[in-house]
């Protein structure tokens, strides 16, 4: 008994010196962060998933100055690769195919936050090159004014009356995973995007498949029924033009789930702020901060967001038939073959 009790202690005992270590490791960074004093970002503007409050809280609680260019997440990759030693970015947000391969350029250095326990397995890299921050899953945007009975499944909306609207699949990341998403919830996967081909031939045989873009715009002049867009968008689109307008939901029978990663440069001039940045972006302020931007926090099942801002997201039940990429290499051969299949099967029956 004794030595059980003895044991016991020990383990404790080793726990409180484990977070002990790792609180002076955080005092250590933030020191060091301090010193450099500003944190310069890619790819992170302050209106995208509200990344201004965090901006601004890593402004307030350690003094650090920022600021921020726009680019895509190859931009961002290509950027940190020219500029080597001149580099004028410490960190970026890619989407979540660009994490392996900003990692093969050889462009990023490692930083594994305090909640990296809480960051599923499949949203991060082992050695803590990069781990989603934020998901996006496929989601449909239904104008309720113009439908009566809301699709709450890919099998209800190949049943629907009203048109269907997924954007351009020969460019949007958006509508490739929205063929993805079909295909998922017909028996299909990476390898097999047939069943998700075949659901939008049928739909464009009816005579249902829009070809405008689910936007802001065309939403709210009524151009759109049915939108297949990322859940974030679909709610900040709801929310800007009218949410009694507007459902939006994750189909019930299946969706795809991606998200966005931040990298950073292996060449910063300012490592700890940027490896500091991700500590509070990673932080329970710093999810609810992407969580009132409408991003889904990738540790949402570990928090306890305020009551308002819970209001915003869809409930974590819509979520259980959502599922990740599980063969990065596999969709990235199918996502470039899609613009030419999406031609030869769907558009074709458009005719």
């Amino acid at each position: 008994m004794k030595r059980l009790l003895l044991a016991s202690l020990m383990g404790s005992a080793i726990v409180l010196g484990n977070q002990a270590m790792a609180n002076e490791d955080l005092k250590a960074l933030e020191q060091a962060a301090r010193a450099e004093g500003e944190v310069n970002s890619v790819g992170m503007p302050d209106s995208w998933a509200n990344w201004k409050d965090t901006w601004a809280d890593l402004n307030k609680l350690y003094g650090l100055k920022h600021m921020d260019t726009d680019m895509s997440s190859a931009q961002e990759i290509a950027k940190f690769d020219a500029e080597k030693d001149n580099a004028t970015a410490d960190i970026g947000d890619v989407g979540a195919a660009f994490g392996p391969i900003a990692v093969q350029k050889g462009v990023t250095q490692p930083y594994k936050p305090s909640t990296w326990e809480q960051i599923p397995a499949w949203a991060k890299d082992a050695d803590g090159h990069w781990m989603l921050a934020y998901t996006g899953s496929i989601a449909f945007i239904v104008n309720k004014q113009l439908v009566k009975e809301p699709p709450k499944s890919w099998a209800d909306l190949k049943e629907g009356k009203y048109k269907v609207a997924i954007g351009d699949v020969s460019a949007a990341a958006q509508a490739v995973n929205g063929v993805l998403a079909a295909a998922i919830a017909n028996g299909g996967d990476e390898k097999n995007i047939q069943p998700g081909l075949d659901f939008f031939a049928e739909i464009a045989k009816q005579g249902r498949l829009s070809l405008s873009n689910p936007t802001i715009q065309t939403l709210e002049k009524g151009e759109v029924e049915v939108g297949v867009v990322w859940d974030f968008n679909g709610l900040s689109y709801r929310d800007q033009i009218d949410p009694s307008r507007f459902e939006v939901l994750i189909p019930s029978d299946g969706s795809v789930i991606s998200g966005y990663t931040t990298i950073i440069n292996k060449y910063a001039k300012h490592p700890n702020a940027a490896k500091l940045a991700r500590e509070y972006i990673l932080s329970d302020a710093g999810q609810i901060n992407l969580a009132k931007g409408n991003a889904r926090p990738i540790r949402a099942e570990h928090l306890t967001l305020p009551p308002e801002v819970q209001a915003k997201l869809l409930p974590n039940e819509q979520y259980a038939k959502v599922q990740p990429i599980k063969d990065a290499a596999a969709w990235e051969t199918t996502s470039k073959a899609l613009p030419q299949l999406w031609q030869e099967n769907v558009i074709i029956e458009m005719q």
